[in-house]
């Protein structure tokens, strides 16, 4: 009080006035910053035998009969499951009417009885019906949403916008309809879903890459499609980088598409404040004869992070592959490149 007396003693009246409403501006802006702090994760609870998973199809169309392999596998692990009403139900590629599968997708985010949403499959569709969805309910009581590719959409939306842990996963059309025949990365793959529902900690051993750049970091793990991230910008349901580790994969892309698309990450801030970058499958489609890019994967990702020094990988089993382990997204994950292997493991 001393000292505010003081100044305005030796200042006219103008000049005190605008004192103040520069250090009141300060002062709101530094209040404002506080306010930007990450919020604490809303973690849905695991599941135990006799749970409900319910199947849904935000996007692509499915039928029942396309199911049977994943449900059999559900009941097997002890859950039961619960069909959506978008299963079978068809407007030309999509799992319905973007009503219908709206309405489906919002009835399971809001029944408390299931206590996880397995999407049926991706394809393209989530993001026409995003913003048709409520989430308070699913805000206050969360439960696991799994899915990739399209379903991207929902991570980026739930986990941006309520801080809420999903798990990105293979779906229902992945599972193997004989499972005593199928290759030991795919069994292995679909197991990571059960372990990563039932509250299993999650922590992945792969071998090194002579591209990975080495390093030990600890953060929140986000990430999925890399198009469907791209697409995604200065929207509601943009996906937020800063401090975490961001994974990303794709399918069917042109190279000089992939560089386009990690061009804007880096324009966008994406990638200045990471803490670990993680590549995984890239079904890269060859180049037009005559249109030959003349980059690799590894050249268009290095040219964009080079300056910055966190740990990054290449080849992680995660993408539109046999072998696409569960990953939770939200979920604080310790990543280590070494020149021997490379270790995710949930914290």
């Amino acid at each position: 009080m001393y000292s505010l007396t003081l100044v305005y003693s030796q200042m006219n009246r103008k000049h005190f006035i605008s004192s103040l409403i520069t250090t009141g501006a300060a002062l709101s802006s530094f209040k404002d910053h506080t306010l930007t702090a990450e919020p604490v994760l809303n973690t849905p609870p695991s599941l135990k035998s006799g749970d409900t998973i319910g199947i849904t199809s935000p996007a692509g169309y499915i039928t029942l009969e396309e199911l049977q392999p994943a449900i059999l596998q559900m009941e097997q692990w002890g859950f039961k499951v619960r069909i959506g009403n978008t299963i079978s139900k068809r407007d030309f590629s999509f799992g319905g009417t973007d009503t219908e599968r709206a309405d489906d997708l919002q009835q399971m985010l809001d029944d408390p009885s299931i206590k996880a949403i397995m999407c049926a499959r991706g394809g393209y569709g989530s993001v026409r019906i995003i913003d048709r969805l409520n989430f308070s309910k699913f805000q206050s009581k969360p439960k696991w949403v799994l899915g990739f590719s399209d379903i991207t959409v929902l991570h980026c939306h739930i986990n941006s916008n309520y801080n809420v842990a999903s798990i990105h996963s293979k779906m229902c059309n992945s599972f193997p309809e004989e499972p005593a025949k199928a290759e030991q990365i795919q069994i292995d793959s679909i197991q990571s879903i059960k372990d990563a529902l039932t509250g299993v900690k999650m922590r992945y051993t792969v071998s090194p890459n002579e591209k990975n750049r080495k390093g030990i970091a600890e953060a929140t793990l986000v990430g999925g499609n890399l198009k469907t991230i791209e697409t995604l910008e200065a929207t509601k349901s943009e996906i937020k980088t800063a401090g975490k580790f961001l994974f990303v994969e794709d399918t069917g892309e042109y190279l000089y598409s992939i560089d386009r698309m990690f061009w804007n990450l880096k324009r966008t801030g994406k990638l200045s404040r990471l803490k670990g970058l993680i590549m995984g499958s890239f079904r890269i489609k060859p180049d037009d004869p005559g249109e030959e890019f003349g980059r690799t994967l590894q050249d268009i990702v290095w040219e964009k992070v080079k300056e910055y020094n966190y740990p990054v990988c290449f080849d992680f089993p995660v993408g539109h592959q046999k072998n696409n382990v569960a990953l939770k997204c939200g979920v604080a994950h310790r990543l280590s490149v070494t020149a021997d292997k490379v270790e995710l493991t949930e914290i």
